[in-house]
């Protein structure tokens, strides 16, 4: 039985106008201080929900009440913002 004829591909290349351009593959990398201060805060946000919670709620300050949950989960979510712009 003959072999049949193996067909070869044409190599695929995209449109001039789709084809990323040289300034979007050299992107600047991020600052050294970006991810400390991100897991900074990561670290700081968890440490003050758990002094909150640990004290009954005595500490870090009691006058905030509540508060001191907005300002822990608030450390963690400008660390998500921060480690959004890493790359």
């Amino acid at each position: 039985m003959p072999k049949s004829q193996v067909r070869k591909k044409k190599v695929y290349t995209p449109p001039t106008d789709v084809r990323p351009t040289a300034t979007a593959a050299t992107r600047k990398p991020s600052p050294v201080w970006l991810p400390i201060v991100a897991v900074t805060l990561i670290v700081v946000g968890i440490g003050w929900l758990v002094v909150y919670y640990l004290s009954e709620q005595a500490y870090p300050v009691a006058t905030w009440g509540f508060w001191n949950l907005a300002v822990g989960f608030g450390a963690m979510v400008a660390s998500l913002i921060l480690l959004s712009r890493w790359r």
